[in-house]
C-alpha cells in the first residue's frame, strides 16, 4: 500500500477531500519524522512509498512563514524554541492542521483511519512502536 492509496482511504472515510486529506496526512507523517525514533521511523517510511515525500511536502519545521502571523505563530515560535524540535514539530503541525479549518473531530478521525491504514500498510507493530515513540500525538489523535 503507497501513500496515495491511504490518502484516498482516508479522504473516503473522514469525509475530506484530496487536498485536505493529503495536507492532513503530509503533516502527520511530518511530525512522526520529526519526532519518532530514527530507527523505527526509517522502517516506518520505508514501508509506506512515498510517506516521505509526502511529509517533507508538509514539513511542520520549513521556514515558511506562518498564515496570518500574530500571537498564535509568535506562540509556536517560542515554544518551539524553549521545547526543542521535536515539541516544535507537534505545536506546528497541530496549528497547521487547526489552520486548515478542520474540527478537532475531524482531525481525530483522519488520524484514526491514517493509523489503521499504516497498520496495514507498516504492520501493527512497527506502527505501534513508531506511535509509542510520539505519546503526544497519539492524545491529540484521540488514540491513547
Amino acid at each position: 500500500m503507497n501513500v496515495q492509496q491511504i490518502v484516498n482511504t482516508v479522504s473516503q472515510k473522514a469525509g475530506l477531500d484530496q487536498a485536505t486529506t493529503e495536507k492532513v496526512v503530509g503533516t502527520i507523517f511530518s511530525v512522526l519524522e520529526h519526532e519518532a525514533d530514527g530507527t523505527s521511523a526509517s522502517s516506518f517510511f520505508a514501508r509506506i512509498p512515498g510517506a516521505d515525500a509526502l511529509a517533507r511536502q508538509y514539513d511542520v519545521m520549513s521556514t515558511a512563514p506562518s498564515e496570518g502571523g500574530g500571537f498564535l505563530s509568535s506562540l509556536q515560535g517560542a515554544l518551539g524554541g524553549v521545547l526543542g524540535e521535536k515539541a516544535g514539530a507537534l505545536i506546528n503541525g497541530f496549528a497547521a492542521l487547526k489552520a486548515s479549518g478542520l474540527s478537532m473531530a475531524q482531525i481525530q478521525k483522519a488520524g484514526e483511519t491514517l493509523v489503521q491504514q499504516a497498520e496495514t500498510a507498516a504492520g501493527p507493530e512497527l506502527t505501534n512502536r513508531v506511535l509509542g515513540s510520539v505519546p503526544s500525538l497519539k492524545s491529540h489523535l484521540g488514540l491513547g
